[in-house]
């Protein structure tokens, strides 16, 4: 089990932790990423996909909705929902589909459309510490 609360010092810890997060994930898996610009998501989403044993080159998927990463050991669903208005507009990608594919799903901005998350969801939310460390507390919602 990993710890509901910690305190990331460097990028690289933003990394070693997701991939230590992969190591947990099974297909049908599904990760919400929250926190304000810069606060690690992407960070913590490269160390998740390096830790499902793909090499994909990891960036938000700020203007494509979704970016897939097929060559790990389960395929990979990485959302953004930061330009996203409406839940209608990420429906109209095909979400369901993507919840029910043999994968796991991340999403970044989760918390803009709780609703479109499934009851099995892992929340976590990330915060930029005055220090430069960054801080990731799990929860069971879209609030911290």
């Amino acid at each position: 089990m990993m710890d509901p609360d910690v305190t990331l010092p460097t990028p690289e810890a933003t990394l070693e932790w997701g991939a230590e997060l992969a190591r947990t994930l099974q297909p049908g898996s599904v990760i919400a990423l929250c926190g304000h610009l810069g606060a690690g998501k992407t960070q913590a989403t490269k160390g998740i996909v390096s830790g499902l044993s793909s090499r994909a080159d990891v960036t938000s998927p700020t203007f494509t909705l979704v970016h897939e990463y097929l060559d790990g050991r389960v395929p990979i669903f990485h959302f953004d929902f930061y330009r996203m208005d409406t839940a209608q507009q990420v429906l109209t990608v095909g979400w369901d589909d993507f919840l029910d594919e043999p994968g796991v799903v991340i999403v970044e901005w989760a918390d803009l459309f709780p609703e479109l998350l499934p009851d099995h969801t892992r929340w976590f939310h990330f915060t930029s510490l005055p220090t430069g460390e960054r801080r990731v507390k799990e929860s069971d919602s879209a609030t911290a």
